[in-house]
């Protein structure tokens, strides 16, 4: 028994070698990276952690972490490509098992791209909770600075518990970094994730001001809580919180604008953005976001590199005048076929970096606070919103078309807004479907297998073996 115990200890200490010493690294390119001795624990959070210098460059490392990580960096295993799958805005083009599966909405627990978007978004998780950690030990920091970069670890894992719970339902809320603790960590109920997450924001709000590090939108500010906090009130139903904080977003218009030009919406700093991750995050060799490398279509399906094209259900969702139609959907014929792509990010090739990746942005905040509202019964303040959004995209104005709409067909409204608007980032439409209940009505009617339980994925089956305390979805 003491040796089993000692095993366990050694294994935890193991691990905070490996994610302090990532904290304190994954700032510089991956050029850089030299292989180092592990010193003592101690001696490692105590030099992370020592002044304000080495504490905020941690905290840059879980920034650059976001781009490389699976869960969130655009690519094949992220919740953009597969919730993008999920619900019914992309279709797989090239024979990939793993996709495939999440485009029939058939997860197997052992599909290999489930499992690295659940242990990914963990890892970002446990980094928090080693940044949140070491500054409470510090005695280097300076207590401005401390406030500040916890403020933002605790921001960055309300985020990803944000899209574990809307993506796996029920889930273990780790806030240690405890090996012995974490690895029987059973599953916290979602009213339980909602509610640290909501404590983790409302504290990032409390402690944020309004700049932007050195100019740039790459990490989280007040507003950027504060946007993030307005969409979970719209998750829990709380309409008039939602209403509140998304208010306070968009009144900012010093900071925030909607772009009429959307070929800059995607710009570096641009100024409808509320945050944005950077190529750079992955290495000084890195100039592109992922979505432009894999969703724009320069050779004919299939393409193993580029494996997803738009469903018909969303080109057809589109009227002809709209902008978004010609400015972000890119077109590649064959001679049989034309397949339609996302061209939202159009810097494939490019040795400059010219765009992020959008994380959160102005036009969410107007949707978010045109359905808080007409929950609220202020319909003529809810179509004053979607008209916001309606306008930019050269579309009638519905204060025009239909002032004395209803409610529920004024929600309906901004629901296909919100689709047209959001497609191909963060797997909007396949939460905003389950949200709102009406996921089984309209997938059921385009994919032949769909079952109610496949509105959650599986807890990975690797995980549930190591943890004799997480248990499974139902229908896996």
């Amino acid at each position: 028994m003491r040796n089993s115990s000692k095993s366990i200890k050694s294994k935890n200490m193991k691990y905070k070698y490996i994610i302090l010493i990532s904290l304190y690294l994954l700032h510089t390119s991956c050029e850089d990276f030299v292989s180092v001795e592990v010193p003592d624990y101690k001696i490692i959070s105590e030099t992370v952690f020592s002044n304000d210098i080495t504490a905020n460059s941690a905290v840059v490392g879980i920034y650059n972490e976001l781009f490389k990580a699976d869960f969130s960096n655009g690519n094949f295993r992220s919740v953009t490509m597969l919730a993008g799958l999920s619900g019914d805005n992309l279709r797989t083009t090239a024979l990939n098992y793993a996709m495939i599966e999440f485009g029939e909405n058939e997860i197997l627990n052992t599909n290999s791209y489930n499992l690295d978007l659940w242990s990914s978004a963990y890892k970002i998780i446990y980094m928090c909770n080693a940044v949140l950690d070491g500054l409470q030990m510090s005695e280097g920091v300076t207590t401005k600075m401390k406030d500040k970069l916890m403020a933002e670890a605790r921001f960055v894992r309300a985020f990803v518990y944000f899209y574990l719970v809307n993506l796996y339902g029920d889930v273990p809320l780790i806030q240690t970094t405890d090996y012995r603790v974490n690895a029987l960590a059973s599953r916290n109920t979602t009213p339980e994730v909602y509610e640290l997450i909501i404590d983790d924001l409302k504290s990032a709000v409390a402690v944020l001001d309004i700049n932007f590090d050195n100019g740039e939108r790459l990490r989280a500010n007040k507003f950027t809580a504060m946007a993030l906090l307005a969409r979970t009130y719209l998750f829990v139903e709380d309409w008039e919180n939602a209403e509140t904080f998304s208010n306070q977003v968009i009144d900012s218009s010093d900071n925030y604008t909607l772009l009429e030009n959307l070929n800059e919406v995607f710009l570096v700093n641009s100024k409808e953005s509320i945050w944005q991750l950077s190529p750079a995050g992955r290495g000084a060799l890195s100039f592109i976001t992922n979505e432009a490398r894999i969703f724009i279509l320069t050779s004919p399906p299939p393409n193993s590199q580029q494996p997803v094209a738009l469903s018909s259900e969303i080109i057809e969702s589109y009227d002809n005048e709209d902008l978004r139609l010609k400015h972000w959907i890119g077109k590649f014929d064959t001679e049989n076929q034309a397949f339609y792509y996302p061209f939202k990010y159009k810097n494939n090739s490019q040795g400059i970096i010219t765009e992020y990746n959008m994380v959160m942005r102005l036009a969410e905040q107007y949707l978010i606070r045109a359905e808080a509202r007409a929950q609220l019964g202020k319909l003529t303040e809810s179509i004053v919103d979607l008209d916001k959004i309606r306008k930019r995209a050269n579309l009638q104005l519905i204060s025009d078309s239909a002032p004395d709409i209803g409610k529920e067909a004024l929600l309906d409204s901004i629901s296909k807004e919100r689709n047209r608007e959001l497609f191909s980032e963060w797997g909007h439409r396949w939460l905003d479907l389950k949200r709102t209940g009406i996921a089984t009505e309209v997938l059921s009617n385009k994919k032949s297998s769909w079952q109610d339980t496949d509105l959650l994925y599986p807890i990975p089956e690797d995980e549930i073996n190591k943890n004799p305390n997480l248990t499974q979805n139902n229908g896996y």
